[in-house]
């Protein structure tokens, strides 16, 4: 087995069309990743999603928000639309990191592992952190050294998820065709960034 790991960051139907924040092509890209997934999932040491998974996150949320730093409310702890969009649920992912419960958060590295949701208070997700379940541990356990990053918003979540396994050592790959921005001008400001960091952007056809 290779110790490379795919992470599939906030596939969920919040952030794909009929969502509070919905990107256009968002569900043509979740059935895109499923298929890459049943495709390539043996060429991979290590498979985790990442959702967005706001309980109390501040002002995260705005009855006025700008769409920079404030945003209205998305990605609500324990809705439907906070869950795995249904084609990546399909998929039996064994681990899922959560994110964003009671402040921002845009990277998947910012998350803790919480597979039965079960991780409530601000007490229970500062002990989960304490206690390692963290995606960079997770990956370091599991002898990884590559990271391919898919999915919502490229703009946003993907590349700063993209940019800290950058800044934790790990050789990171963005897959273009299994991703898209929340615009296209955000797109090519966040392509740009990701590619000055040493990140490789690519279509998944081509790396395999």
């Amino acid at each position: 087995m290779s110790g490379k790991a795919l992470i599939i960051v906030d596939v969920q139907p919040t952030f794909c069309e009929g969502g509070e924040l919905g990107v256009v092509g968002g569900n043509a890209v979740a059935e895109r990743i499923a298929a890459f997934v049943r495709a390539h999932r043996d060429e991979y040491a290590y498979v985790a999603t990442t959702q967005d998974w706001h309980i109390e996150p501040g002002s995260h949320w705005s009855e006025h928000p700008d769409f920079v730093d404030t945003w209205p409310v998305h990605g609500r702890a324990g809705t439907s639309n906070a869950d795995l969009h249904p084609a990546v649920a399909a998929l039996g992912v064994e681990h899922h990191f959560k994110k964003g419960q009671y402040a921002a958060a845009y990277s998947g590295f910012e998350g803790i592992e919480d597979d039965s949701d079960r991780i409530q208070s601000r007490e229970e997700v500062a002990a989960a952190r304490q206690a390692g379940l963290t995606l960079e541990n997770a990956l370091r356990s599991a002898g990884v050294t590559d990271v391919d990053v898919v999915g919502i918003a490229e703009s946003h979540c993907v590349k700063d998820t993209a940019l800290d396994a950058r800044r934790l050592g790990f050789a990171v790959t963005v897959f273009e065709d299994l991703t898209v921005p929340v615009s296209e001008e955000l797109g090519v400001a966040a392509r740009r960034q990701m590619a000055d960091a040493g990140i490789a952007l690519r279509d998944s056809d081509a790396a395999h």
